[in-house]
């Protein structure tokens, strides 16, 4: 294992690493610091550095920070892993397998990685609506991140968005700094995100709470123009005239990758690992939100502490197997 704590001039990828991390949001992150310090050659890959992380606005709640963009805490945590020589790849995961001793990592632009141990930080995906109009109205109207797109609706006379956590409370309170009018769809008669969330959204004049509603259907030409829903209590439709809908109703592990290379999942799909990130495959360690740990409160400081205990179990794990210290 090697590691140089100096900063060094970009030099040609290796192909060989004592861990390979996939994904590249806060979890891999941090578990990229913290093999890079365990003295294990590391790389990390994943498209889009920051992950989910990249669909939030203002972090209040990050330890040392009382307030802090996204975008700044992300730059942040990537420059604080390039002090160290951990290499990124922005790719995404075509396929791994076993090969040996080693994992033979394959993504979709061609690029072979051959690993001692891997970390899956996958996070999770968007989840749908699954109603007619959503996939042919995507990306002209229709959108799952209230922070990318809110401001391509600056003076619309109204949108809507679904959903009833802290996703959906903050995207209704974005939207409504930029829209006229705010629908905030919910099929329950009450919120399950944060009260300080909830409490703002309620005293915010231009955004109209419909309970105990869903989305029927997504219409519209070229672009959206209206959505019809479906009071799950009377029975009753409507159609709702917006010009665009953002869909906020939380995400979904990605099953597809870690079935692929047997890892265990739970009755959700979550990857299922022991306090030290565990998989039931040796030398296959999980962390963040992609795991079965702390379901319920999934935060950055959560999935940052995931990412360094992944890493200190793929470290032992290499001591022990590879007779490496």
């Amino acid at each position: 294992m090697s590691l140089r704590l100096q900063v060094k001039k970009p030099k040609e990828q290796s192909t060989e690493y004592d861990v390979a991390i996939i994904g590249s949001g806060p979890a891999s992150l941090s578990c990229g610091l913290y093999s890079a310090r365990y003295r294990m050659k590391t790389i990390i890959i994943g498209d889009t550095i920051g992950g989910q992380l990249n669909l939030t606005n203002i972090v209040e709640n990050y330890l040392g920070f009382s307030k802090i963009t996204a975008t700044d805490l992300i730059s942040r945590f990537k420059k604080h892993v390039e002090e160290y020589d951990v290499e990124f790849n922005l790719d995404r995961v075509n396929s791994i397998k076993k090969e040996g001793s080693y994992f033979i990592i394959r993504t979709v632009n061609g690029k072979e990685i051959k690993a001692k141990s891997i970390v899956l930080a996958i996070g999770l995906k968007r989840r749908k609506l699954n109603v007619p109009g959503e996939n042919e109205f995507a990306g002209k109207g229709v959108s799952y991140c209230s922070i990318c797109d809110a401001a391509f609706f600056k003076d619309a006379a109204a949108v809507a968005i679904v959903g009833g956590g802290d996703s959906a409370l903050e995207g209704a309170l974005l939207l409504s700094e930029y829209a006229k009018k705010v629908y905030l769809i919910h099929r329950r008669d009450q919120f399950r995100g944060q009260p300080i969330l909830v409490n703002a959204v309620k005293s915010r004049k231009n955004i109209e709470i419909v309970y105990n509603s869903i989305v029927k259907e997504i219409k519209g030409d070229k672009k959206v123009n209206s959505v019809k829903i479906k009071n799950v209590v009377s029975g009753e439709e409507r159609e709702l005239q917006v010009n665009g809908i953002f869909i906020e109703i939380g995400f979904e592990p990605d099953i597809e990758l870690p079935r692929s290379i047997g890892i265990e999942l739970d009755e959700n799909g979550f990857i299922k690992v022991n306090e030290y990130m565990s998989t039931n495959v040796e030398g296959v360690f999980a962390a963040g939100d992609c795991t079965n740990m702390w379901k319920g409160f999934r935060q950055i400081i959560t999935a940052t502490a995931q990412g360094a205990v992944a890493a200190y179990s793929a470290y032992k794990y290499l001591s022990e197997k590879w007779n490496k210290n």
